[in-house]
């Protein structure tokens, strides 16, 4: 009985040491030698908390593994997963980007930027006074007339993205899709190989829809197909004559 209580009492010391913690400073990013006092500390794993004194320095119970978080009103809350126990040095961001007050006094304006786009579609607008008469809406009604929105600029662009997409593809078509690359795998040459390239040359509708595109697997699979055309079906056919119109 009394080496039991001896065995208790001695291991009632390593089960207090077991409450590790762990200690830092908490700093602003912009300027590092400001401490931040305040701070919420709080253990996400078993929900305690604390607060930074004056000085902006922690200490919280704590493991390795642990995953911490800091908040402040006006700084962004960030985490900090515990790799280990060793003192931790804390930036906290602002929120706030503050800008410096800017004297526009004698700047020259651009009157360009004041200039109606001449990409923007025009909005006609039916004005709502009490005795003004309907009018067409291709009419201005009280003198109101808006340019809104850039939707012929916004599909100019679309377009333009939509061209450099597919310009895209039809290079990496090239690239994988050439006489030397088919030449190596099917020993294709001269007319044929012209052919079976025309006849076969994937769309970019294909290459969009199968991303990664197989190529080497493409050629072999059409050129199985190749094989059962006949000598007739592997030649271009001609187009036919257009009769001239007097």
């Amino acid at each position: 009985m009394y080496k039991l209580i001896i065995i208790l009492l001695l291991a009632f010391p390593f089960c207090t040491l077991a409450q590790t913690v762990t200690t830092g400073a908490i700093y602003d990013f912009s300027k590092k030698t400001i401490s931040l006092p305040g701070v919420t500390v709080r253990n996400l794993n078993t929900k305690k908390i604390t607060s930074a004194n004056a000085a902006g320095k922690f200490t919280i119970t704590a493991n390795t593994g642990d995953l911490l978080e800091f908040s402040l009103v006006g700084y962004r809350t960030d985490t900090l997963y515990l790799t280990s126990l060793l003192p931790k040095t804390i930036y906290m961001v602002d929120k706030i980007n503050a800008l410096n007050d800017v004297d526009i006094k004698g700047v020259k304006i651009n009157k360009s930027i004041l200039s109606p786009d001449p990409l923007a579609e025009k909005y006609t607008l039916l004005g709502t006074g009490g005795n003004l008469e309907r009018k067409k809406m291709t009419d201005k009604v009280g003198g109101l007339n808006l340019n809104l929105g850039y939707g012929k600029y916004k599909r100019q662009q679309r377009k333009e993205a939509e061209l450099e997409e597919r310009d895209k593809y039809l290079a990496e078509i090239d690239d994988n899709f050439n006489e030397r690359t088919i030449n190596n795998l099917l020993k294709l040459e001269g007319e044929d190989l012209k052919n079976f390239m025309i006849i076969y040359r994937p769309s970019v509708l294909k290459i969009q829809e199968e991303r990664p595109f197989r190529y080497s697997y493409y050629i072999v699979q059409s050129y199985h197909a190749w094989l059962k055309l006949s000598p007739k079906e592997r030649k271009l056919q001609d187009l036919p004559v257009l009769k001239k119109v007097n």
